[in-house]
């Protein structure tokens, strides 16, 4: 791990650097798009994942691009307009190499070629099922541009204004791009959190608070858990061997029958739960929807009421 950390100085620009390991190897080293706010170092049973998790939940596909021009508005006049393309996963800083566009056409040509580089990124934007498309730059160019591109593009363009200078090595105007997606869900996200408000407002297949999203996590009836993200909580729960197990108190989990319980990080345990029962996380910012006790699930099945 010694050797490991600081081995990303060849990405360029400001990130942060997660670790792992077990079993006295390396189990996975990957890049934080923004630096944590401290560092941080556990030993334990369980990975302290969730600082990982949460700056790389919302996974938006966007493509980016930057329209170059800087002559007079008119087909008729001499200058060169300019294209770059980029597609990516937002937070994540790198692109997808196969999705790259960098062309220059005349403005005399440029109504024509906006035609044809339009259908180009309709290829890019498929090939990633891009979410949004973010458009910037001259604003004559760029909006001749946003005309002729596929109708199944138009509705997902953003036009954006001062996008800043684009360091090398990271992506295409991302200073521009954190602020377009800051606080924004991915679509699949966002489809679950959806479902479970439906489900809420119909006394549904869900549950809210703590307790609740537990004892839904030990039947292993949890699709999806919503968390509103706390990295200065200190709450602890008690685990035993098997990822259903957890609880708030140890007496709970021992009236389960299991006999090695040990206290861990709630998030931590949290983590492991979905994971071995094969359910989503989805984190929700709380200026979306603030959770009660910052927790909700979205459940497989609901138990059959009894009448009174």
């Amino acid at each position: 791990m010694a050797r490991a950390v600081g081995s990303d100085a060849d990405v360029p620009g400001t990130h942060g650097q997660a670790v792992f390991a077990a079993h006295g190897r390396l189990a996975l080293l990957d890049e934080l798009p923004a630096p944590p706010a401290r560092d941080t170092a556990h030993f334990g049973p369980l990975p302290d994942t969730m600082p990982l998790l949460v700056q790389h939940a919302p996974g938006i596909p966007y493509l980016a691009v930057h329209v170059h021009y800087s002559g007079r508005h008119s087909t008729s006049a001499t200058g060169t307009v300019r294209i770059d393309a980029e597609a990516g996963i937002w937070p994540l800083t790198k692109v997808a190499p196969e999705y790259l566009l960098h062309e220059e056409t005349p403005a005399a040509d440029w109504l024509h070629a906006a035609g044809v580089i339009g259908r180009v990124l309709e290829g890019h934007a498929r090939g990633i099922d891009a979410e949004a498309v973010v458009v910037a730059g001259d604003v004559w160019a760029r909006g001749i541009l946003v005309h002729r591109l596929p109708a199944s593009l138009r509705g997902q363009v953003t036009t954006a204004e001062g996008v800043g200078k684009s360091q090398p090595g990271r992506a295409l105007m991302e200073q521009r791009l954190e602020s377009l997606f800051s606080g924004r869900m991915a679509a699949h996200d966002r489809a679950l959190l959806d479902a479970l408000l439906a489900q809420q407002a119909h006394a549904g297949a869900a549950a809210e608070g703590l307790s609740a999203a537990i004892s839904a996590l030990q039947r292993g009836q949890v699709k999806a858990l919503f968390l509103n993200n706390h990295p200065e909580s200190t709450l602890r729960l008690r685990v035993g061997p098997r990822p259903g197990q957890l609880a708030l108190t140890e007496r709970e989990l021992r009236s389960f029958g299991v006999q090695d319980v040990r206290e861990e990080r709630a998030d931590a345990a949290l983590t492991r739960a979905l994971v071995g029962t094969k359910a989503e996380l989805v984190v929700v910012p709380e200026q979306q929807v603030q959770l009660r006790e910052g927790v909700a699930v979205l459940l497989r099945y609901s138990e059959p009421r009894t009448r009174g």
